[in-house]
């Protein structure tokens, strides 16, 4: 039998899709392992580029989701009850100011849906989380984008001094991805002094738990300010990326509007109790960040000493200036011939950078190896005289 083609894609688009879903791109996520070992039959690899918990996830969220799989023939609680009682006495909020979704980009997306439609206008940062752009045009929105500053952080007195009537959510990622760079108590408070009732403010803090040491940092739950919505993740540190579970906390207002466009028995069962196992273990958690921690400062002193200037984090990644988006190519090519898998930041509009999750000691020391290996004839072709 002869199988029927469909018409003119061209001609379908044109009809049936709104003009700013033909714009939108694709987002594209760090190159899977899987991947690479197809393509070049590789057995070690080493990913570095989706900011990942390469210690895995918490023994107390496996065992949780093995248990669970005995009723995946159920819906899961709608409702969410443990997780949210979980989220309600870690951080001392009730439920009904707890939202759930889908990864935080889930949440996100509800956002967009509930306040946001064509002729909406959206101010935030360029070099930010490109998610997010997606999202806001998605659904016909404008996007409003101040510079970065020369050390690749949030300008708030820029954005604050770009608040306009039409303004309806103002994003700001606390830590930003993918600079690793944070915005200080002392310029959220400037900012927030600027933010009409009008305007919703998205605290999108995924990286919230590498970010809390520091004593200058903003923890959004400190402030309880009834227009703002903070975004948080165990796809992160908690090392729960392949189940995708967000959260979000707000005014209940905002929380009842917000739920009346989720969807429904999200997160599923499986991510429901793999997310409070991870929520309990907190020496997991701990031992993650010190990790972190430790091996952020060696990577750091490694790009250091092979002369690249990268950009301060307070993440699990860095980001480097690789001088061209030529470069950066280049370098991602060579690093994925030796098994090394890193991101190169085109999509984010800075094609001349590339960043570089931390991973274990192990993929970390695989890292530095090829790096090293690789640097002589990037250093002949391109240099890093004005790195």
């Amino acid at each position: 039998m002869t199988k029927k083609s469909f018409g003119d894609p061209k001609t379908i688009s044109q009809t049936l899709v709104p003009s700013y879903i033909r714009e939108l791109k694709v987002y594209q996520a760090g190159k899977p392992i899987d991947e690479l070992t197809r393509e070049k039959g590789l057995t070690r690899i080493s990913k570095l580029a989706s900011n990942e918990n390469p210690l895995g996830p918490s023994p107390f969220a496996i065992r949780e989701m093995t248990n669970a799989l005995w009723d995946i023939h159920r819906y899961p609680d709608m409702h969410a009850y443990a997780l949210k009682s979980q989220l309600s006495e870690l951080y001392n909020l009730k439920a009904e100011n707890i939202t759930l979704g889908n990864g935080s980009e889930g949440i996100m997306g509800y956002i967009a849906r509930a306040f946001l439609g064509p002729g909406s206008e959206v101010l935030t940062s360029e070099n930010t989380f490109i998610g997010f752009y997606i999202l806001a045009r998605s659904v016909g929105a404008q996007l409003n984008c101040v510079p970065l500053t020369k050390d690749f952080r949030y300008d708030v007195e820029a954005i604050a001094k770009a608040i306009n009537e039409k303004t309806k959510i103002i994003y700001i990622a606390n830590p930003n991805n993918p600079t690793g760079t944070y915005i200080t108590k002392t310029e959220f408070d400037l900012l927030m002094d600027h933010v009409p009732d009008h305007v919703l403010v998205i605290l999108d803090e995924a990286y919230f738990e590498y970010a809390n040491e520091y004593d200058d940092y903003p923890d959004s739950m400190d402030y309880r300010y009834d227009n703002v919505i903070t975004l948080r993740t165990l796809s992160k540190a908690y090392g729960l990326s392949g189940i995708r579970v967000g959260y979000g906390f707000a005014h209940e207002d905002l929380i009842e509007n917000l739920n009346k466009v989720k969807l429904p028995f999200e997160p599923n069962l499986i991510a429901q109790k793999g997310a409070v196992g991870a929520l309990k273990d907190r020496p997991h958690l701990e031992r993650t960040l010190k990790t972190n921690s430790k091996l952020l400062k060696e990577c750091e002193q490694f790009l250091i000493e092979k002369n690249f200037s990268p950009i301060k984090s307070i993440t699990n990644f860095i980001t480097i200036k690789t001088g061209s988006a030529e470069a950066s190519d280049f370098l991602f090519g060579k690093l994925l011939d030796e098994g090394v898998i890193i991101r190169p930041l085109k999509a984010n509009e800075m094609a001349d950078f590339v960043r570089i999750s931390i991973g274990t000691e192990e993929e970390m020391q695989h890292f530095y190896e090829a790096m090293t290996k690789v640097l002589p004839e990037y250093d002949n072709k391109y240099g890093r005289s004005e790195i």
